[in-house]
This record gives structure tokens, sequence and C-alpha cells, in this order.
């Protein structure tokens, strides 16, 4: 068995018509679109995390960090993992490059059927009925999902109400995810970049009106109710693109006349290819299994630092892979049309962007991590001893978020190259060089795993929660650099000493910016002043020492706010006119 298995999503599609050469290449973004699009995203996705951020507030001042807040941490893998996988990265990277290449299609063939509508019909119904099954089996498997966990658990029976509880997320989330990726492919970000703050919505109105009645069941249900406000907030504006394309009906007729059968190969669907994808996925987030199998036999409330930390974490990573989602529709309409230069100047601009994204918040998080977790979470059940230990695991676990936004940047256009819809007599469909290297991200995954493994039983006894971080960063910074050079043999050829200098320079001036940092975070003894002070030194040492690294993606930032600042008129004055 291959992991090709054609399957043809229409019989025959009309004949192109005479075109000019351009014809198959997608229309170059009006002046303007990414940075608008980048600044929408940008707003409504802080506004997801914001919420985010305050129902783990929530959940620390109602909860704390105690054996109960374990156990809905142990369920709160299912939406943890079911979330990666329908929505943030395998639905993407699937659904992302089929509707861009249908969308190219549609350029090509105006006369024909509405591609975009057949990949929907061909797609749409058999996904409902796997994520219908998936989240079913969930639910029904739920004492099983526990004990393969966290078999030490302290209350187990929880665990698992709260797990078949969740599991009904698993349809709802797969339907945002499909649809956000076809609105995204279309250049539509506003509805997708506000399924967040829908999700959180929803999961703090039950929070603060049931959580006396429920206790920690309450977030559990608001995690049900959160996946369907989000999937609903997508279906209208999904619709409205969909009844914008072409009548999807009979072959057209140029000239009056039947297009002949068989007069252009028909768009097949590929439905194997989406194994790879899904295997890298599910590896990756197998780090968080991982830490909570090792964390369970751990004292009570590690699991619990665990998952604050990799929350404070995550929105310095969150804030770079905003970069990317932006731009993925780009790079896959570029291998689409088979531009590989445009997709490869791409891939490096947004390496080095998401790259000075995320190393400014670690030189933050690794200067200001106790003042940040003291501001946000030492309040009610959540104490002082919590404080400290969360905020040791953040510093640890920053040193691998730079390889985390990395992998987010160079995972989208690897699987781009090979989309499970291509147009049929495509030769890359039978080569089975490409099909070997489609497992490559999930072997280099597998093997971050074992490094992560290997560090956390090594460590976690003397260091008990830093020891998993430790295993964490390790793991995946060691996947990192797998896939970059899997990109390379992928067939997009980076210039990795361009990109490889740049990263150094970055990250020399991201370790200037902690170092500075620390010291000054530590002054003030009110977490307010200290996180703000820290956070300026910070951000002002990365731009002076980015800069003078000849950094371009911070020189550029830089300088181009010297010049708004200083306006020529006065940055000239007093300079001697030009040949005196």
């Amino acid at each position: 068995m291959t992991t090709d298995r054609p399957t043809a999503l229409t019989p025959t599609l009309p004949a192109p018509r005479p075109a000019p050469p351009a014809a198959g290449t997608p229309a170059a973004p009006r002046r303007g679109f990414l940075a608008k699009a980048f600044g929408v995203t940008a707003v409504l996705s802080a506004a997801g995390s914001a919420l985010g951020l305050l129902r783990d507030l929530l959940l620390a001042r109602y909860f704390g960090a105690n054996q109960g807040t374990d156990a809905f941490l142990v369920a709160w893998t299912v939406p943890e993992t079911a979330a990666p996988l329908l929505i943030e990265d395998a639905m993407s990277f699937l659904m992302v490059p089929a509707f861009a290449l249908a969308l190219v299609l549609r350029e090509e063939h105006p006369d024909g059927p509405d591609p975009v509508r057949q990949l929907v019909r061909a797609t749409l119904p058999w996904l409902l009925l796997a994520l219908t099954a998936l989240s079913l089996g969930a639910a029904l498997g739920a004492p099983q999902l526990v004990d393969l966990l966290a078999p030490g658990l302290a209350d187990p029976d929880l665990a698992v109400t709260c797990t078949r509880i969740t599991a009904c997320t698993v349809l709802p989330f797969g339907v945002a995810g499909y649809l956000a990726a076809a609105l995204r492919a279309h250049h539509c970000f506003t509805a997708p970049a506000g399924i967040y703050v829908a999700y959180n919505v929803g999961i703090l109105g039950v929070l603060l009106s049931c959580h006396a009645l429920w206790g920690v069941r309450s977030a559990a249900i608001g995690v049900a109710l959160g996946s369907l406000l989000m999937a609903g907030l997508l279906v209208a504006p999904f619709l409205r693109r969909l009844r914008a394309g072409r009548s999807a009906g009979a072959p057209a007729r140029p000239g009056g006349r039947e297009v002949p059968p068989g007069a252009r190969p028909a768009l097949v669907l590929i439905p194997l290819a989406l194994l790879p994808v899904a295997a890298f996925t599910l590896t990756r987030q197998a780090q968080v299994f991982i830490e909570r199998f090792l964390g369970s036999a751990l004292p009570p409330g590690t699991i619990s630092h665990l998952n604050y930390a990799a929350k404070v974490s995550q929105l310095a990573m969150t804030a770079a892979i905003l970069i990317c989602t932006v731009t993925f529709p780009l790079v896959a309409r570029a291998l689409a049309a088979g531009d590989l230069t445009a997709a490869r100047d791409r891939v490096e601009k947004d390496l080095g962007q998401a790259a000075a994204v995320v190393l400014l918040g670690t030189a933050f998080l690794l200067a200001c991590a106790p003042s940040v977790v003291a501001l946000l979470f030492q309040r009610g059940a959540f104490g002082a001893q919590d404080t400290a230990a969360t905020a040791a695991v953040i510093r640890v676990y920053s040193f691998g978020l730079p390889a985390q936004a990395l992998i987010g940047v160079m995972i989208r256009p690897y699987f781009s190259l090979r989309p499970v819809v291509r147009r049929a007599g495509d030769p890359r469909s039978d080569d089975g060089g490409r099909r070997l290297l489609d497992w490559y991200p999930a072997a280099a995954m597998v093997f971050g795993l074992v490094v992560t493994v290997a560090v956390g039983l090594l460590a976690t006894p003397r260091f008990g929660a830093l020891g998993l971080a430790a295993g964490n960063a390790a793991g995946i910074t060691t996947t990192a650099a797998l896939l970059l050079h899997g990109l390379v043999l992928r067939g997009i050829a980076l210039r990795l000493r361009l990109v490889l200098g740049g990263h150094a320079r970055l990250l020399a001036a991201a370790a200037g910016a902690a170092a500075l940092g620390t010291p000054a975070a530590g002054l003030p003894a009110d977490p307010l002043l200290s996180t703000l002070l820290g956070g300026l030194t910070v951000a002002l040492a990365f731009a002076a020492l980015g800069t003078g690294l000849g950094a371009r993606e911070v020189r550029g930032p830089v300088l181009a706010a010297v010049r708004a600042l200083c306006p020529p008129s006065v940055a000239d004055e007093g300079k001697p006119p030009h040949g005196r």
C-alpha cells in the first residue's frame, strides 16, 4: 500500500483557455495587505490570549494548584491535543495548501466548475464523520485514557468526568480548523483570528457563574461550550465566501460548444497524505503527555506549575507564530504556482522575523519571570511557594521557545510541497523519495522526544519539574535543528549561512538584553514596577544590541522609528550642504 491513493473530485474539468504566461501565478496582495492582516490577527489573537490568561488566573484563584486542578489538567489534554491537530497545525497544514491550489485552478480556468466547491464536497462530509467518531471514542475511553496519561493521579474519578466533558470539543474544533483554513486561503483573517476570543468567552462565562456550584468541572463544561462558539463564529463568513465563488454546476461551454470529456485532468484528493501530518502533530504534542506522565509521580501541584509556566511562556511564541499564520497562505499559493524562489524568500524572512520576536520575549521572561508570575497568579489559593516554583520552570522553558517558533514557521512550507490535494498527472505524486520525506518531520520529532525522555528521566529525580522543563527544551531544540536540514532536502533551498548568521546576531542581542534586564527587574519590590522596569530595560537593550550587531530584523524597525521621531529637516539640521 502506498501513501498516494488518489480519488478524483470530479471526472472531467474543462480545458484551459489560452492565457498569458502569468495566468497561473496568484495575484500579489494589494499594498499594505500583510501589515493590515497581521494587525487584525495580532489584535484579536492578543485579545484571545488575554482572555486565556484571565481564564488561567481564575483557575489559580478559585482552585490553586492541587489534586483537583491536576485532574482537570489531565482532562485538558484532550482539547490541548485536539487544538493543534484540528485547528492550529495539522488541519492548517493540510487544508490551506489544498484551498490555495483550488484557488489557483479557479484563476487558471475561470470558465469551469468551481474547484473550491468541489473540494468542500469531497472533504467536509468525511471529516464530520471522522470527527464524530473520534469524539465518541475519547468519551467512552476516558478511564483508560486517564490511566495512560497520569497513572499516579490522586483523583482519577474527577479526571475521568472532566475528560468525558472535554471530549465534546473534538467535533467543533475540527470544524473550526477546516473553516479557518478555507478563510485564510481566501485571505480572510478577521474571523479566524477571533475564534479564541469566542472560545475563552465561553469558558469564562461558565467558570465565573458556576465555579462554586460545580467546582473544577465548571472549567471543563466551559471548554465544551467555548468550542461550540468558536465553530459557530466561522460558519457565516465561510458560507459567504463559498457563495461568492462560481457555480459548481455543469462544465462551461466556451463558444457554445460542450466541453469534451477528459479535456483537462481531474483535481485529485490524496487521503493518506494526511498521515505524516497527523503523525508529526501528535508526536509534537506527545511532549505534553511525557510531562504529565512523569509529573504525575511528583508532589501534587507539579503538573499545575508546569501548566501555568507553559501558558506564560507560550505568549512569546504565539506572537512569533502570528507572522507565519498571515504569510502561510502566500507561501502555499506560491508553491501551488511552482514559484519556489518566492516561497524561499518568504520563508527566510519569516524565520528571521519570528526569531526576533520570540527571542525578545525569551529575554523578557528570563529577566522578569518571578515578577510576572507574582503579578499574574499570586492571589487566593496560589501562594508565594507556587510563584517561585512556576517562575523557575518558566526560565527553563524559555530556552526552548526559539525552537518552538522556528518549527512553526518551517513546518508549514514543508507540508505545502506535498498537499493533500493536487493536480492529476503531477509527477511528484509518484515520487517515492518525496513520499519518504513526508515522514521526515515525524521522525525528527520522535528523535526529539527521545531526547526529552532521556533528559527528563535523568534530571527529574534531582530537579523535579525543572528537569521536565529542561527535557522539553532540549528535545524541541533537537527537532528544530533536524527540521531546518529537512526543509532544504524537501526542495526549499534556504541560504543557511544567511539564516543562521542572522539568528546568531539576534541570539547575542537577546542574551545581552536578559543579562541587563535581570538586575533591573530585581530592584523594585513591587511586582508591577519590577515587570515594567525589567521589560523596558530588556526592550531597549535588545533594540540597541540588535542594531549594533547588524540584525536586520531589529535594525530596520529601529531606524524607521528614529526617522519617524526625527524628521529629515531636524535630523539634517547643521549638516553642510552636499558639494561644499
